[in-house]
């Protein structure tokens, strides 16, 4: 774990009516996992937070998503990088520009903002040394 950005609160994108807020960030990952590794590795964690996949952008306990692996283009059945809409999602860009504001800048408007509120942050962990050669991803 390199960083992680502070947590926002947001109106939930698509699915259901009804749906309560969301909570959302960004971290910023040294790993030598391939992007296959990782998105099982993603996975992994959201069957262990009893992640069901139901409806689509329907309420759920945890979702991860890769957003970029460093300046690699990935294009596979299972996992597109960068992610195919984090460019018009707020909740994404929002602390995405806390951990990386050259990514983002000129990319945050005001509409993309409008109902993005920062909630608070976690406790940040001491990262671990990373060895040469390890790739870089971002996640929320």
């Amino acid at each position: 774990m390199v960083a992680i950005s502070p947590v926002y609160e947001t109106e939930p994108v698509g699915g259901p009516a009804g749906q309560g807020r969301y909570l959302n960030m960004v971290a910023e990952l040294m790993t030598r996992r391939s992007p296959s590794e990782l998105l099982a590795a993603a996975q992994r964690a959201e069957a262990a937070a009893l992640r069901q996949r139901g409806e689509r952008w329907g309420p759920r306990t945890l979702d991860v998503d890769i957003l970029l692996y460093g300046e690699e283009k990935i294009a596979t059945p299972d996992l597109l990088v960068p992610h195919p809409r984090m460019w018009e999602r707020g909740f994404v860009l929002a602390p995405l520009a806390d951990l990386a504001p050259e990514l983002v800048a000129g990319k945050l408007g005001a509409e993309l903002l409008e109902g993005v509120r920062m909630a608070g942050t976690l406790s940040r962990a001491v990262a671990a040394p990373v060895p040469t050669g390890a790739g870089e991803a971002a996640a929320t």
